[in-house]
């Protein structure tokens, strides 16, 4: 699980094709919750948080046709050095969805599951913070999980990723303490108070 260039580098690199605030934002915070959940299950930190800052590489430049996402990230990171093990890992997050070819895919590793629903959850707590008038200091769990049973709110969150957390061993509520505590780590890095 060696990694071929530096955090530094890496952010470099999303920008390179990425220059969406808002989605440079959720790099940010996937990064965040994904080293969270590393350490929390004895898995590499740094690998995890490479994983979740780099998971929509190619986003930026395939927004425009979803069917394209993913198809483009695996080329720029052989270019940059990454192995083919990572590449996979970070190609899983699509399983699912029709990009790719990948909707007939379905995750069964541990390590899978931390990038999908590590990076999945960030949507739900962001949405959540700028409802609170981007507050996430005094964020509760308890609010978060209302908010999750709601199906209308933060519409495009797949709740169904957000749960594969319990394939790690972790119930909703544990997961949430810790994402919302990894964000918060972050929070003056993403607009958050």
């Amino acid at each position: 699980m060696t990694l071929p260039i530096s955090r530094e580098q890496a952010i470099e690199l999303v920008k390179k094709y990425n220059s969406d605030e808002k989605d440079l934002i959720h790099y940010l915070e996937s990064e965040a919750v994904c080293k969270a959940l590393a350490k929390k299950l004895g898995e590499n930190e740094d690998y995890f948080g490479m994983l979740g800052l780099l998971h929509d590489l190619d986003w930026g430049i395939t927004k425009n046709n979803v069917k394209t996402h993913l198809t483009k990230a695996p080329e720029i990171l052989r270019e940059a050095g990454f192995d083919e093990e990572f590449i996979e890992l970070l190609v899983s997050h699509g399983y699912g969805f029709e990009c790719a070819n990948l909707e007939d895919k379905k995750r069964t590793k541990k390590e899978e599951f931390i990038l999908a629903s590590g990076e999945t959850v960030t949507g739900l707590i962001h949405a959540y913070a700028l409802m609170r008038g981007k507050k996430i200091s005094d964020m509760e769990v308890k609010g978060l999980v209302k908010k999750f049973k709601d199906k209308a709110f933060a519409r495009g969150v797949d709740r169904e990723i957000i749960l594969e957390c319990e394939k790690l061993g972790l119930t909703l509520d544990e997961f949430f303490q810790l994402a919302i505590d990894a964000i918060k780590e972050i929070k003056n890095e993403v607009g958050l108070s």
